[in-house]
C-alpha cells in the first residue's frame, strides 16, 4: 500500500517536472541544434513506458512533436527575417555555419525537386534538418508551405525516437537501464550516416 502511494507521488512529480522540461528542451534544441533532442525524447519514452499511467507515452509523443514543430517554425521565421533583411541575420548566419557546403547543395537540389516532401526526410536523417531548412530559406519558401511540410516531419521524428525509447524500455526491467540503452541506440542511429559517408569517400 505504502509502495503504491509512493509510486503515485513519484509519477505525479515526474509529470509536473518532466513534461514541461521535455517540451522546453526539445523546443530549445530545435532552435539551438546542439542539444541531443532525439536522446531526450527516447529517454522520456523509456520513463513513460515504465509508468502505470496508460496515456504517458501519448503525452510524450504529443509534447515532443509539438515542441519540435514550435522550435522549427520559430527558427524558420527568424531565418526568413534574415533573408528579407538588407543586413542579414545572426540566426541565418548561424544556420549557414552549421551546414556543410556539399550538404547544402544536395539539400537545395532536393528542395527544388521534391519541395515539401523533403522536409519529412530531413527531420529523420541525422544532421539533415539544418541544410534543408537553409535551402528552403534561400529558395524563399513561404512560411505557410514550410509549416505544412514540417508538421508531418515533426510527427514522424517524434514517433521514430519514441519507438527507440520503447524498444530500450522493453529490453530492461529498470528504467535507468532502458534510458542508457535508448541513448546508445540514438547515438548509433545518429552516427550511421556519417560513418557511411566516410566509408564511401
Amino acid at each position: 500500500m505504502i509502495d503504491a502511494v509512493v509510486g503515485q507521488v513519484s509519477e505525479s512529480t515526474q509529470h509536473a517536472v518532466g513534461y514541461p522540461a521535455l517540451f522546453l528542451l526539445v523546443a530549445l534544441g530545435a532552435l539551438v541544434p546542439v542539444i541531443p533532442t532525439g536522446a531526450i525524447v527516447s529517454s522520456a519514452a523509456v520513463v513513460a513506458f515504465h509508468q502505470t499511467s496508460p496515456g504517458a507515452l501519448l503525452v510524450v509523443f504529443v509534447l515532443a512533436a509539438g515542441a519540435a514543430f514550435v522550435g522549427d517554425v520559430a527558427l524558420y521565421w527568424l531565418g526568413r527575417r534574415g533573408v528579407h533583411s538588407k543586413n542579414g541575420s545572426r540566426w541565418l548566419e548561424a544556420l549557414r555555419a552549421r551546414a556543410a557546403p556539399d550538404r547544402l547543395e544536395q539539400a537545395r537540389a532536393k528542395v527544388e525537386e521534391h519541395r515539401v516532401s523533403v522536409l519529412v526526410l530531413s527531420r529523420l536523417v541525422p544532421a539533415g534538418r539544418i541544410p534543408v531548412m537553409l535551402a528552403c530559406l534561400l529558395a524563399r519558401m513561404p512560411l505557410r508551405r514550410f509549416v505544412r511540410g514540417n508538421l508531418p516531419a515533426c510527427l514522424a521524428w517524434a514517433l521514430t525516437y519514441q519507438l527507440i525509447g520503447v524498444l530500450g524500455g522493453s529490453l530492461f526491467a529498470s528504467p535507468w537501464q532502458g534510458v542508457l540503452a535508448a541513448v546508445v541506440l540514438t547515438v548509433l542511429v545518429g552516427a550511421v550516416p556519417s560513418v557511411w559517408r566516410r566509408w564511401r569517400t
